[in-house]
Formats: C-alpha cells, structure tokens, sequence
C-alpha cells in the first residue's frame, strides 16, 4: 500500500452505495488501511515497542483491529482502559497514562492493576505519586517528562512545552530518586506533540534528545516512552511523512540510552483510514460567497471548528464537474459549523454525496450531541466485506439518560 491513502483513493461507487445503505451522516473506518499503517509503522521502528494510543479512536473494533496486528494499547483514561478491556485487550497489554487523573479514574486503575501487577501507570505530577501510594499502589510506574519544547500542527496539541503535562524537567531526577523508594520505577514518559511532519523533526529531534539526555542520567530503565505525535499529510498536494528519516532521528538520539525504546502512534495509524460521508441539503448563492448545506457538522466532525484544521472535500456525486468556491457547512446554530470556506469543490448539487478525508483519528472520538444532534453511525471495512461498528444514535438516545434518572418523572 503507497504511504498515505488520499480521499481520492476511496471507491466512489462504493461510498454511494453504503451512503444509500446505511445514511448519512456515516463514518467509514478502513479496518485493512488500519492495519496496514500499523504494519509499516512497526517495521519502521523495528527496535522499539510499538504501542497504540487509544485517544486517537478508542472504537471497539478499532483497538480489535490494532491489538490483533500485535500492538499494545496505551490509554490516557480509565475509560479508555475500560473500552480496551472491553475490546478483549489483556490487562497486561496496557499502559495508563494519567493526565491530572480524577480520583475515580485512579481507583479504576488500581483496582486493575491489582488483578494485573504488570500493568504500567505513568504519572506526570508528584501529588499524583501521593495519590497513588494513598491507594496502595506501589506497583510498576513511570514518570512523565515535560521537555520544554513542543512541536504539531496547531499550538493546542504542542504538549512538549504545556506545563499541564509531565513533570519539570529539572525535578525529574530528584523525583525518580524518591519515587524508586515507594514503587518499581520502570521508565520515563514524554510526548512533544502531535502532528508531526518534516518541517516538525528538528525540533522533535531537539525535545527528544533532552528526554533522552535526562534518561541516560536518571538510569536503570526498562523503557523510555516517546509518545507519538507522527503526523499525516491532511491536504491533497502534501507529502506524507519520511518515515525511515523518523525512525533513524529516534534511533540516533537514543543512542546512549539503555533501555527499550517506547512509542505511541496514533494518528499515524488510524487517519487516513477514515472517511465522513454527507448528503448535500442546501445550495444558496449569496453575494458573498455559495453556501452549500449538509446533514454533518462540527457535532459530527469538531476538528475545523477546534483546530482550524483542514480536511479534504470531495463531491463523490459530481466529481467531474468544474470547480467552484464553496463555503461548506452543517445544520447547526453557529458560524464555527464549516468544514471549509470558499474552496474550489465540484459544483454540487442538492442530493449529492460530498466526503471529508482523513477523519480516522479524532473524528468520532470528539463527536457530540450538541444541539440534540445523534452521534453518527459508523460502518468497518474489511476487503469487500463491510459491517456496522457503531450503530446510528436515535432521537430517544438523547434523552435516554435523564430519562432513566431517579429525578425525573
């Protein structure tokens, strides 16, 4: 399979024909790109462990598919260990990473890791530690490195240099020394960002090499985590990541650190698998721009309005019209609700089917019911197989919650 699956690679009379089966708005997942991306990931990084980080799309079939390919899942929540577990992932086969964990989450972990010792927490504040050994965890634990530099797509993803992740760099060497007397310290943890391309590796060369720097000094590792943060390309016309450059960037900072390299794809796997599909409602031509209206937006997918992201258009219906600029947005109460705004599409038509690209990672998983809108639906391919993984929310799904509350009558 080439590097990067564009929207335009995706079967345009297949997309028609499951968007008349099952509807739209529709998330399809390519279950066979999942694993492919995983595949290529892993032979690239042949000297590390590869781990997959649930955050990215914590999809029950999708941690199935990943987890068969042989990786491991990292899980950032209790719920994300909750959905892996439910999954059919072994305890043994997850790492947590806590993020200011609520105290419900950290007893969630602790009572697991009490059924599965081998199980691995990593922490990023030395209150948490105290928490922690509060609940009688004196198990196997990582610490989280804040390197001071932060590398990605957008300022809200550069965690490298957020001080709400991982622990100072200057205290972390004290931290270990304590933390060693109270739990089994196996590795140091550091993620610099996310979204990471070629114009992004000198200065994740740079943060990693402090992370690395400080693990040589810390010492008597077992692992030293990464993180992810490898990015795909979102625009048409640009390149995908080298990957071998990634892998050999890894390999030379961490040159002098003994111990086992970890590291935590996520977008990198998941991205380009994915693609939303929607119907076209609306075509209004004001004088300022052609507002084209569909039955998605920012409740389906939030990453323009979030991000400022870009993500692909393609009318799949007209595909071989001439190009207009059009302002494409959803049915919601808010100028945040475009997916992109006056971009030359296929001039479309009411009933036309239009898909966004790469929607595969933080798609879904950031889906919402703002303005009562049911989730979207979500269907898997396999080959020429196809399945529903995520069924179509209802309006009664909406209430559903306070309708089953104590208070309500």
């Amino acid at each position: 399979m080439s590097a990067v699956k564009r929207l335009a690679d995706w079967d345009g009379d297949r997309l028609e024909r499951l968007a008349d089966e099952y509807g739209t708005p529709l998330y399809v997942m390519d279950h066979d790109r999942v694993r492919a991306n995983y595949e290529r990931f892993a032979a690239a990084f042949d000297f590390a462990h590869v781990m997959y980080a649930a955050k990215a799309n914590a999809g029950r079939a999708v941690l199935r598919t990943v987890h068969e390919a042989s990786a491991d899942i990292e899980c950032a929540a209790a719920g994300e260990l909750h959905r892996a577990l439910a999954a059919g992932v072994a305890a043994g086969d997850l790492q947590y990473t806590a993020v200011n964990p609520p105290d419900a989450d950290l007893e969630y972990a602790v009572d697991l890791w009490g059924d599965a010792p081998e199980l691995t927490v990593t922490a990023g504040a030395e209150t948490t530690l105290d928490r922690l050994a509060d609940r009688g965890f004196d198990g196997r634990l990582a610490l989280r490195v804040n390197p001071g530099i932060g590398t990605g797509h957008h300022e809200k993803v550069a965690t490298g240099n957020d001080a709400k992740f991982g622990l100072p760099y200057g205290d972390v060497e004290r931290v270990a020394r304590e933390a060693r007397d109270r739990f089994d310290l196996v590795g140091l943890h550091a993620h610099v960002g996310s979204g990471v391309l070629a114009d992004d590796l000198e200065d994740h060369r740079r943060a990693l090499a402090r992370v690395a720097d400080l693990a040589a000094r810390v010492g008597n590792l077992e692992f030293l985590d990464l993180g992810g943060g490898f990015g795909v390309p979102y625009r048409p016309d640009e390149p995908p990541l080298d990957l071998e450059a990634a892998a050999r960037m890894v390999r030379e900072v961490t040159a002098d650190v003994d111990a086992t390299v970890a590291l935590e794809p996520g977008r990198y796997i998941v991205a380009d698998a994915g693609a939303l599909l929607a119907r076209v409602n609306t075509v209004k031509e004001t004088p300022e721009t052609r507002v084209v209206g569909v039955d998605a937006g920012l409740t389906d997918l939030v990453r323009p309005a979030m991000f400022d992201a870009y993500h692909h258009v393609r009318n799949v219906t007209g595909v071989d019209r001439d190009p207009v600029p059009c302002s494409v947005g959803g049915p919601l109460c808010t100028s945040a609700d475009v997916f992109c705004t006056d971009r030359p599409v296929p001039r479309p038509a009411i009933g036309d089917l239009l898909a966004v690209g790469t929607v595969g990672a933080y798609g879904i998983d950031l889906a919402s019911q703002f303005h009562s809108q049911p989730r979207p639906a979500e269907v898997a391919l396999e080959g020429d197989d196809e399945r529903v993984t995520r069924r179509r929310e209802t309006f009664e799904d909406l209430t559903r919650l306070e309708a089953e509350a104590p208070g309500v009558e």
